[in-house]
Order: C-alpha cells, then sequence, then structure tokens
C-alpha cells in the first residue's frame, strides 16, 4: 500500500520532467536557428555617360609694371572670345572671373631680393555644356591660342552626369538584390531555407572611369572621363531557418 501511494506523484515528476527537458529541446533548438546566419557581399554596376562638362582656364600677362600687364590682359580677352564665339559659345555663354595680380621679385647670387622683376596679371574663365564632345574637343585645342599671341592656360575639362542621384537608388538596390540571391544559393546548397535579412551596410558609392580598377575605401568621384561607371557593395546578414 505504502509504495502504491508513493507511486501515483513519482509518475507526475517524472512526466514533469520529460515534458520540461522536451520544452526546452524545442527552445534550445529554435533559439539556435534564429542565432544562424549568413553574411555575404553583394555588388552591382551600371554604365554612364557624362551629360555635362566644364571647360576652364585662365589667360595670363607678365609686364615691367602693373598698368601694361593689365592692359595687355584686356587687349587679349576680344581674341579669347572671338575663338570661343566660333567653336559655339556666345559672349553672354563665357563666365569670367575677377582679375588677380601679384608682383613678380627680382634676386641676386645669395637669394636677396632686390627688386620687383615685373607684375603678372590673370583671368580665370569657365564655359560650360552638355555637349561633353564638344567640351573635350575645345580642351585640347584652345592652346592653340598662343599662335595669335593669347596665352592661355587650359585645366583639364571635368564632366558630370546629372542624374547620378537616381542611378545612386536603383544600384544600391540592385546589389541588395544580388546580396540576397548570393546568400539563397548557398544557403540552399546546404539544405536550408534562407530567412529575413538581419543587417545590411551599404558601402560607398564608386563612380570611376570605365574599365578602370580605381577603388577607394572612401569612394570614388571621377570627373575626368566621359564614360564612367557606377559601382555599388552591400554586406548584409541573413538569418538562416
Amino acid at each position: 500500500m505504502r509504495d502504491n501511494h508513493l507511486l501515483l506523484p513519482f509518475t507526475i515528476l517524472t512526466a514533469g520532467i520529460i515534458i520540461a527537458v522536451s520544452l526546452f529541446t524545442w527552445t534550445w533548438k529554435g533559439m539556435r536557428s534564429e542565432e544562424q546566419t549568413i553574411n555575404v557581399t553583394g555588388s552591382a554596376k551600371k554604365d554612364i555617360v557624362s551629360d555635362l562638362g566644364f571647360l576652364r582656364g585662365s589667360i595670363s600677362i607678365q609686364s615691367a609694371t602693373a598698368e601694361s600687364s593689365y592692359r595687355a590682359l584686356v587687349n587679349q580677352k576680344p581674341q579669347l572670345l572671338s575663338y570661343l564665339k566660333n567653336k559655339g559659345f556666345p559672349e553672354d555663354q563665357v563666365k569670367f572671373y575677377p582679375m588677380t595680380n601679384y608682383q613678380v621679385f627680382d634676386y641676386d647670387g645669395n637669394g636677396r631680393q632686390i627688386g620687383v622683376k615685373g607684375h603678372v596679371y590673370s583671368q580665370r574663365m569657365e564655359i560650360q555644356s552638355g555637349d561633353v564632345k564638344k567640351i573635350q574637343a575645345i580642351s585640347l585645342d584652345i592652346a592653340s591660342l598662343i599662335e595669335n599671341g593669347v596665352y592661355f592656360t587650359v585645366e583639364s575639362p571635368e564632366f558630370y552626369y546629372t542624374k547620378i542621384a537616381d542611378v545612386k537608388i536603383q544600384i544600391q538596390a540592385a546589389a541588395a538584390r544580388d546580396a540576397r540571391d548570393r546568400a539563397e544559393k548557398i544557403v540552399k546548397a546546404t539544405g536550408s531555407d534562407l530567412g529575413p535579412m538581419r543587417s545590411g551596410r551599404m558601402g560607398v558609392l564608386q563612380i570611376i572611369p570605365k574599365n578602370s580598377n580605381e577603388i577607394s575605401d572612401y569612394g570614388v568621384n571621377d570627373v575626368s572621363s566621359i564614360e564612367k561607371e557606377v559601382i555599388a557593395v552591400v554586406n548584409a546578414s541573413f538569418q538562416i531557418k
């Protein structure tokens, strides 16, 4: 009788332990499943063609006096404007910046300043156009003004794509899709399923000349080329079911 009296509590206790262990095992497996993740890197690339070009340069004159240097610069501007007009840029499309001037000093054999050698006057100008090929062509030819006595120093042209903000959104989305596709293929190869994305980080955008391998941790924003590539990278973490 005594043994039968203890049998029921013992059975209940044993059953409780078994249920508790089962619940713990199921919970632990679920937690382990949620903790399993895969980290992948997705990327996307898009070709773009610049639709806006800038060309800048300066007329510079050195003469014995400030007055003669200034007059020589003023006299050379009409020749520059005439050249640009013939290339398709009338005067109202040429932007001039304020003149600058400085003295050039003369020195003796010991490096001591002994007087003023001359005065330099210069003025910077800028033109822009959506015809980037025209900007490129002028940049290669405008130095020929020296044959007419115009001392013009040309700067490297700059080329931009004005719709880059739209491209950034498109290409970052494409990089995120690429990351998910990569993760899904890897996970399915192991017999598992891919869960939702746990975290994601966008890399810096790279705008580089076409067919270039120029990449920087801080990003590249090329303005030297007409044809460019935009590259986006996304680092993402996904749950494995």
